[in-house]
């Protein structure tokens, strides 16, 4: 966590407007990405799933999280429409897995499939996965959206050629 906090601090240094996830236990990152959001002094808008829509909607991150639905953690802050997602200049997704062309496998709820329709024209779009779920290829749907970067912990930030 401490490896992927370090990366995402120096690869998102400079950013005004993010949009970002809190990490379940499982995922890298889990317990230390909020409060690295929180440096940078940007806008962090989090994810917030809902029981009516099929579609994420959010909330600025203002330190404090409850769970949620799934037993997520989300910020308890007013909620912004799916929408709010096109005013970040980048986006840290969570992923199952991600090939180095950018293709990125989700958990198959398809909320961030839905969610990255609302992505601006350009944000960089970052997947945070482990070392071993960084892989040279998998399957893509038409509708898939490319991240354009990859997190892991011994690897750090990588840029990859074929995301957008």
């Amino acid at each position: 966590a401490a490896a992927v906090g370090t990366s995402l601090l120096q690869g998102l240094a400079g950013v005004r407007t993010l949009a970002a996830h809190v990490p379940a236990e499982t995922e890298p990152g889990h317990g230390r990405l909020p409060e690295v959001f929180g440096r940078l002094g940007a806008r962090v808008l989090l994810p917030v799933v809902s029981a009516q829509e099929p579609e994420l909607s959010w909330a600025v991150d203002t330190g404090q999280l409850t769970p949620g639905r799934f037993g997520l953690l989300e910020p308890d802050g007013p909620r912004l429409d799916a929408t709010a997602l096109g005013t970040a200049e980048v986006v840290v997704v969570p992923a199952l897995a991600v090939a180095r062309d950018g293709v990125r496998l989700g958990r198959g709820g398809g909320y961030y499939d839905r969610a990255l329709r609302h992505a601006r024209q350009g944000a960089v779009l970052v997947a945070v996965v482990f070392d071993d779920e960084l892989l040279d290829e998998l399957p893509s749907e038409p509708h898939d959206r490319r991240v354009t970067a990859v997190v892991t912990p011994s690897g750090g930030w990588q840029e990859l050629a074929a995301g957008g």
